[in-house]
């Protein structure tokens, strides 16, 4: 079954000692989340409450139909770039719209079975545009951790540091100093306790401290104005074909890196509670929790790594606690939201940062970097593209890249030999151990027989220097075989004929390639007498042919 929440099965096992557990782990996961999901909007480029929205919505649902028995889902620091993008272009309406069909598309994802797929996506691709993802985040807060008095951030990487560099004399003190204060509080606070974050004690501190001492720094409140203490009515946005057209790639950007994310996430709580999600199920519930974030004017919903973990290392084991973790941002909206409008800008530009280092995976980034060179072309270039020009571009460029020097490395593996007859070798069934008839030639075939080393075969044919009667083509180590390397086979066995050569394919033994063989009919051109299982059976059937 494609789809099959993981709460059904959680609930028909359950007990008070894991109710009593899901509880305080939603409920401290709720707070965890409350200044990330402001964090998050604000840096995307959109009010705040737009970050609570998503994060009740679209927890509330991943959680409920998910194919994860822990995972936690709301806006990320993945997606900020991509927002921040959608909303430059599109405007607000075009992002709601976009998040409205990444939704859809994921559920088709889930729909056709492309969990399992997704989840493969080369790491260096993952690592290189994470880490230029985090780059970009802690760029897009220096004018707030120092307060810098200037129009708007440009959006260019380049243009943006620039600009930073002319406006730098206008850095404010104050906001400088409660920026430091937030990233000391956030690093230190885990000394005195785990269970309360780090990131709410530094809002607390500073916003207290901007009120106390009336802080000349930028909050909330002075740039957005009150935040709603209530969920917006739904509306469903208007599509048409036009604004399909427009809004597909964005879209497909999103569902993309939501999948990534989201199931990556699930892979991490696998391994952290031993559990084993189900990735198809997954894809729909975060399709489906994108389709009602944008209908509630939320962003785009993906499953949170570190909100996840928290869970889990709080005593979360099934989907209950991600629903306790979603009403409790719900009635913190409703009690206490209004006061959030209090939190000075540099204190979320400290968490911000943050967020960034821990994204940036820096030493996974090295590690890569020592490794084999086509992986760090694939981490850099994924990297560059994210930064300098665009996120879509540098996933597709990457995939390309990643997907060229694969075949790179196959071809490589894949060799065509003609064999001397008088080669003594350790192997059993090497052609040296057979005695080989005077016109019979023996080629072997190592490795996929696919579009990329085709040519290969064709190259080493041509070393044939006297047409032979018979020509045994050994595929013991064949294990697959693509439509070029059939066309290529066809090829060999109409030259055969023409020149009069019987040709013997031996040791097919790979259900892929015999199963290709036969669906081609090449099974019924070369004559089923032709295709045998053992060496030593060809080397018996070139003989009846030679005799023949």
């Amino acid at each position: 079954m494609f789809f099959k929440p993981k709460i059904i099965d959680t609930l028909q096992q359950y007990t008070l000692q894991l109710f009593i557990k899901d509880i305080l782990a939603g409920l401290i996961v709720g707070v965890v989340a409350l200044p990330l999901a402001i964090a998050f909007a604000i840096a995307s480029g959109v009010s705040p409450e737009k970050g609570l929205y998503t994060a009740i919505i679209g927890g509330f649902i991943v959680s409920a139909l998910g194919g994860s028995r822990v995972q936690i889902g709301g806006p990320t620091g993945a997606f900020i770039v991509i927002v921040y993008g959608i909303i430059l272009q599109y405007g607000i309406s075009g992002l709601v719209i976009a998040t409205f069909i990444a939704g859809i598309i994921l559920i088709i994802f889930g729909l056709v079975r492309l969990g399992a797929v997704i989840k493969f996506i080369p790491y260096p691709l993952v690592v290189g545009f994470t880490s230029g993802i985090a780059l970009i985040i802690f760029s897009s807060e220096v004018k707030d951790f120092l307060g810098l008095t200037m129009g708007a951030v440009p959006a260019g990487f380049l243009s943006k540091w620039q600009a930073f560099g002319q406006h730098i004399a206008s850095t404010n003190i104050y906001a400088l100093a409660l920026g430091i204060a937030t990233l000391i509080i956030i690093i230190l606070w885990p000394r005195i306790s785990r269970k309360i974050p780090g990131s709410l004690m530094a809002i607390f501190i500073t916003t207290i401290a901007v009120q106390f001492f009336h802080l000349p720094v930028e909050t909330i409140g002075s740039r957005f104005g009150a935040i709603p203490n209530h969920l917006p009515a739904p509306i469903i946005p208007e599509i048409n074909l036009s604004v399909v057209k427009a809004l597909i790639q964005p879209a497909f950007t999103i569902a993309l890196l939501g999948g990534i994310e989201s199931l990556l996430s699930a892979v991490v709580a696998d391994g952290m509670i031993g559990g084993n999600h189900r990735s198809n199920t997954e894809l729909i519930a975060q399709g489906t929790a994108n389709l009602f974030s944008a209908i509630f004017g939320g962003i785009p919903v993906t499953g949170a790594i570190a909100r996840t973990a928290t869970n889990i290392k709080n005593g979360g084991r099934t989907p209950i606690a991600g629903i306790v973790h979603a009403i409790t941002l719900l009635l913190i909206l409703v009690l206490i939201g209004k006061w959030a409008a209090l939190i000075p800008m540099p204190a979320l530009a400290g968490i911000l940062i943050i967020v960034a280092y821990n994204m940036s995976e820096w030493e996974n980034f090295v590690a890569i970097l020592k490794g084999p060179k086509s992986d760090m072309l694939v981490l850099l270039s994924t990297f560059f593209l994210t930064v300098l020009i665009d996120l879509t571009v540098a996933i597709e460029i990457g995939m390309v890249l990643a997907a060229f020097l694969f075949m790179r490395k196959m071809i490589q593996f894949s060799e065509v030999n003609l064999l001397p007859k008088d080669v003594e070798e350790n192997d059993k069934e090497a052609i040296g151990n057979f005695s080989i008839p005077k016109d019979v030639e023996v080629f072997e075939i190592s490795g996929p027989l696919f579009f990329g080393a085709t040519y290969k075969f064709k190259d080493a044919i041509k070393l044939i220097e006297k047409t032979p009667k018979v020509l045994i083509i050994r595929m013991r180590q064949v294990p697959m075989i693509d439509v070029t390397g059939i066309k290529t086979l066809q090829e060999i066995n109409k030259e055969s004929k023409h020149r009069g050569t019987k040709l013997i394919l031996s040791e097919v033994n790979s259900e892929q390639v015999l199963k290709e063989l036969q669906s081609a009919r090449l099974l019924f051109a070369i004559g089923k007498a032709n295709v045998t299982e053992s060496f030593e059976a060809a080397l018996k059937r070139s003989k009846t042919l030679l005799s023949g």
